[in-house]
This record gives structure tokens, C-alpha cells and sequence, in this order.
């Protein structure tokens, strides 16, 4: 019977990312044959795979990742099914790197298709089923650009945000930082009122009026007052007129303004387990 040395279990851990004695259990069925190896874990994922694939995996690490000269910037939601595998070293480091590899790609179906440590980001999620036992799949893939983004992960990786910025200047990596804070905190519907739905202004507008007219206000002057109303709601809601969470006197953007008068706030992306 063939039994694997230490050196070649390593060398299989290296190129799949597997459990040590997964490893060695492969070599050993495969007769020592490393590609027989490789592929007898990815069927065993598969098969995992099948057997949970109705499962909930609503579990995780949500991980933001941008590049060297900060342009670019993505978020993925690793799901699992507990909360056990979602604390794992193993399965954060996992998490991490997928996040700095989706950072290159537009969208998640390229993401999937591209090539992670000799095997695509499909095959590798479906192989980590297996090897976990659990089902694990990216359940959020998001993506921004801009002239300087930055990032913010909060502790216990539920949630990520990234901001993104009209130019980099100094302060830039701080203001990205404590933006996406605000974002992942603050949990904003858009960046300002512009960018506020029109089914959700409606919807707004609906209750409201309904609340007025309920407690017997003239209908001549319900309209003004749901002028005041919707102004309060992009205060709450937009993330730039929103109270800054580090200085509840000024919006988000009075802070950025304040670290240089050029500087504003384009875009922004969150991500959350919950």
C-alpha cells in the first residue's frame, strides 16, 4: 500500500488549499498520481456540494479588498453555514484572498471563471465543500472604481464598505477609511438625493402623507409639510447629509470638505451578512 511522505502531503495541501489529512488520504487513493489527487478532492466536493445545496449558509467572513494604488476596490461575502467554520483562521485567510483576486475582475461570472491556485473559483468553492463539510459559496460580489477608494472591515467580518473619492490628496486614505466606516454603520440608502429612488421617494411621500392626513393636518399644507419631511429623510438616509459618526455636529460631507475643499465623495459599495 502506497503511503505518502510529509513532503508530498505538503506539496498537495499547497496546491489545493486542503486539510492535511484530506491530503493524505487523496495520495493515498490516487497511488501517489498528484493530478489523481487533485481530482479525487474535487469530486469529493462535488459530491458535498449536491448533497448541501439546499442548505442555508448564511454564515461568513465579509472581506473588502483594494488595489496597490488604491483604484480599485471589491467585497466579497464568503457564506458558510455556522458560525464555527465562518471564525476559522483557515476559512478567513481563504476569504482574503479571494477578495484581493476579485478585485481585478468586473463581475462575479468572471470572477468565478478565473484561475485560483490551478483551479478556477468555482471549483475551488465546490472543493472547500467537501473538505469542510459545509456549504460555501460567495453570496455577495461587489466592485468600485474611482480616482481613490479605501476600505473598512468591521470586527468579526460581517461587515465591509468601500468609498470611493474624487482624488487622492492627503488625508484621502483617513477619509476613505472613516467614510466607509460611516457606510458600514450607518447603513445608507444612497450617496445623496439625487441618487434616491423614485419608488422609494414615492414610497416615502405615500406614508407620510397618510400619517399628516391621519392626524387631521389641512390638506392645504400638507405639501409643504412633507417638504420639511423628505429633507429630514435624506438627512437620515443619503449618506452624504448624514450626521458624521465621529462628529454628530457635521454631515459626512462637511467632514470631507474640511480635510481638503476639493476632495468629495463619489460612490460607495457595503456589503453585510445580516
Amino acid at each position: 500500500m502506497y503511503t505518502p511522505v510529509a513532503a508530498d502531503v505538503a506539496k498537495l495541501r499547497n496546491i489545493t488549499g486542503a486539510g492535511m489529512m484530506d491530503c493524505k488520504k487523496a495520495l493515498v487513493e490516487a497511488e501517489g498520481d498528484f493530478d489523481k489527487a487533485i481530482e479525487n478532492l474535487r469530486k469529493k466536493g462535488q459530491k458535498v456540494a449536491a448533497n448541501r445545496a439546499d442548505r442555508d449558509s448564511h454564515e461568513g467572513a465579509v472581506i473588502a479588498k483594494v488595489n496597490e494604488d488604491n483604484t480599485m476596490g471589491a467585497i466579497i461575502a464568503l457564506n458558510c453555514e455556522t458560525d464555527f467554520v465562518a471564525k476559522n483562521d483557515n476559512f478567513v485567510e481563504l476569504a482574503h484572498e479571494l477578495a484581493e483576486q476579485a478585485v481585478f475582475y468586473s463581475n462575479k461570472e468572471e470572477f468565478f471563471a478565473s484561475d485560483f491556485h490551478g483551479m478556477t473559483v468555482a471549483e475551488k468553492l465546490i472543493e472547500q465543500t467537501g473538505l469542510i463539510g459545509e456549504k460555501i459559496e460567495i453570496g455577495s460580489f461587489e466592485r468600485i472604481e474611482g480616482p481613490f477608494v479605501g476600505a473598512y472591515i468591521h470586527a468579526g467580518n460581517k461587515i465591509a464598505a468601500i468609498t470611493s473619492l474624487s482624488t487622492n490628496v492627503d488625508g484621502s486614505v483617513e477619509v476613505a477609511k472613516s467614510v466607509s466606516m460611516q457606510v458600514a454603520a450607518m447603513k445608507p440608502i444612497a450617496l445623496d438625493e439625487t441618487m434616491v429612488s423614485q419608488d422609494t421617494i414615492d414610497k416615502e411621500l405615500e406614508i407620510e402623507r397618510e400619517l399628516l392626513t391621519k392626524e387631521g393636518k389641512p390638506a392645504n399644507i400638507i405639501d409643504n409639510i412633507l417638504k420639511g419631511k423628505m429633507q429630514k429623510f435624506y438627512k437620515d438616509n443619503t449618506l452624504v447629509h448624514q450626521a458624521f459618526i465621529k462628529d454628530g455636529s457635521i454631515s459626512v460631507a462637511d467632514y470631507v470638505k474640511s480635510v481638503n475643499s476639493d476632495l468629495k465623495v463619489l460612490g460607495y459599495v457595503r456589503v453585510s451578512l445580516t
